[in-house]
C-alpha cells in the first residue's frame, strides 16, 4: 500500500471526466435537476448514482468523506459542517434513552458537556473516568457500556490511552467504540487498525491545516457510518461544498505539514522542559510523559501539539502569552501557522472556572499549537517571552 503522504496526494484524485481538469471540481449547487421526473426519481430511489439536494450529498463533499474514508481505512465517511456537528451528531444517531456511554475525564470542552449537560437530558446515563486509570475505564464499561467514547491525545492535556486494551473491554461488552482522532490525524495514528468501530475528526484543524475551513467528519463501518448519514440527512448540519473543495486541496499537503509539525513540538517540547519558569510540560512524545509507552506503541508520530503550565498560574501564562511574537492568540489549533491560548478562551471555553478544574484542566495552561515555521524561531520566541518573567 502507498505510504500515507502518497494517498494524501494522490487517492481517488483522477481527472475529472468531464473537464480534464486535476483538481476536483467545486461543485456549489444547492440542488441537481433531471431531464424527466423518471430519471429524478430513480436518483431518489438510488437506483441509479447521483444528487438531488446538498444537504444531502454533493459531489464535492462526497470525495472528501471518501478520501478520508481511505486514510483512516475505513469503510464509509460522514462530513459536517464542524468537528461538533461531527461529535454530537454521531453520538444522538448512536444512543437511545436508557442506554449507557462511558468516556473520559480529559477531553474537548464541547464533548464534555455533551456527556455531562445534553445526554443525560435524554436519559442516556453517562460515565465520566479519569483518563489515566485504565482499570477504572474497563470497571465502567464492565458496569453496562453501549458507547465508549474516547479521545487520545486529549484536548488540551494531551493525555494517551491505550486504543486496543480499551476498545477490547468495549467490544467485549457489546459495546460502540468511538475515537477522537483530531490531534493525531491519519498520519499519526490509526484507531481503526486498533479496534475502533468509528473515527472522528474536527477537520478545521489539522485536516484543513490552513484556519480558513471549517469542517468535521466521522469514518468506520458502513452500518454505523449509514446511520449517522440517516441523521444528519434529517437534521442537517451537511459540510458546504467551498469547504469540501479547501480540505481537499488541504489533504494534499497533510503529511507534508504533520511531518514538520511533529518535529516542531518535539523539539519546542525539549526547549520547554529545561526552562525553571516551565512547572510542566505536556508531550506524548517526551520520556517524561506518564503514557510515553503507550503513544510510542500507538502513534507514528507524536503530533503538533502540546501544552505546558508555568510556576507562576494564570499571570505568568498571560505575560507569556501577551509577549509572544511568532503565535497568535487565537480559538483555534492545527495551522500552519503557530497559535495559542489558555484552555480558559480555547478548548474549555464553554466552561465554567469551576467546571474546568472538576474537568482537570489548569487555568494557568497554555495550549501551543506549533506551526510550520523554523524551529529556532519559535524557540526564540519562547525563550524571549520566558525570560522577560
Amino acid at each position: 500500500m502507498p505510504g500515507p503522504s502518497t494517498r494524501s496526494v494522490h487517492l481517488l484524485s483522477e481527472t475529472d471526466p468531464a473537464t480534464r481538469a486535476v483538481v476536483a471540481p467545486l461543485v456549489a449547487n444547492a440542488a441537481f435537476a433531471y431531464d424527466t421526473v423518471a430519471d429524478w426519481r430513480r436518483v431518489a430511489l438510488g437506483e441509479v448514482p447521483g444528487d438531488i439536494y446538498s444537504r444531502n450529498s454533493n459531489p464535492t463533499v462526497r470525495l472528501f468523506e471518501q478520501k478520508m474514508a481511505a486514510l483512516e481505512g475505513a469503510d464509509g465517511a460522514v462530513a459536517f459542517a464542524n468537528g461538533m456537528g461531527a461529535i454530537a451528531s454521531t453520538l444522538f444517531a448512536l444512543l437511545s434513552p436508557g442506554q449507557r456511554a462511558v468516556t473520559l475525564k480529559d477531553a474537548y470542552g464541547g464533548t464534555y458537556l455533551t456527556f455531562t449537560e445534553l445526554l443525560p437530558r435524554f436519559q442516556v446515563q453517562c460515565a465520566v473516568c479519569e483518563t489515566d486509570d485504565a482499570e477504572a475505564i474497563e470497571a465502567a464499561i464492565g458496569g453496562g457500556c453501549d458507547l465508549l467514547y474516547l479521545e487520545t491525545p486529549t484536548n488540551p492535556t494531551l493525555k494517551v490511552v491505550d486504543l486496543a486494551r480499551l476498545a477490547a473491554a468495549a467490544h467485549r461488552a457489546g459495546a460502540i467504540v468511538i475515537v477522537d482522532n483530531t490531534f493525531a490525524t491519519p498520519i499519526n495514528q490509526q484507531p481503526l487498525a486498533l479496534g475502533a468501530d468509528l473515527v472522528i475528526h474536527s477537520a478545521t484543524k489539522f485536516i484543513g491545516g490552513h484556519g480558513d475551513a471549517m469542517g468535521g467528519v466521522v469514518c468506520g463501518r458502513r452500518d454505523l457510518t449509514d446511520r449517522i448519514y440517516r441523521w444528519r440527512e434529517i437534521a442537517g448540519g451537511a459540510l458546504d461544498a467551498q469547504n469540501a473543495f479547501l480540505l481537499l486541496r488541504s489533504l494534499k499537503t497533510l503529511g507534508l505539514r504533520i511531518a514538520r509539525q511533529n518535529d516542531n513540538a518535539m523539539g519546542v517540547s525539549r526547549y520547554l522542559e529545561t526552562h525553571p519558569a516551565v512547572a510542566r510540560v505536556h508531550y506524548p512524545g517526551l520520556p517524561s510523559h506518564a503514557a510515553h509507552a503507550i503513544a510510542a506503541r500507538q502513534m507514528s508520530g507524536f503530533g503538533g501539539m502540546l501544552s505546558f503550565e508555568l510556576r507562576g498560574g494564570l499571570e505568568a501564562a498571560t505575560r507569556v502569552l501577551d509577549h509572544l511574537d511568532y503565535a497568535y492568540l487565537a480559538a483555534n489549533l492545527g495551522q500552519v501557522e503557530t497559535v495559542a491560548g489558555p484552555p480558559s478562551l480555547t478548548s474549555h471555553v464553554e466552561l465554567t472556572a469551576e467546571e474546568r478544574a472538576a474537568a482537570g484542566v489548569p487555568e494557568g495552561l497554555i495550549r501551543y499549537s506549533v506551526g510550520i515555521e523554523d524551529l529556532d524561531d519559535l524557540i526564540g520566541d519562547l525563550r524571549s517571552a520566558l525570560d522577560a518573567l
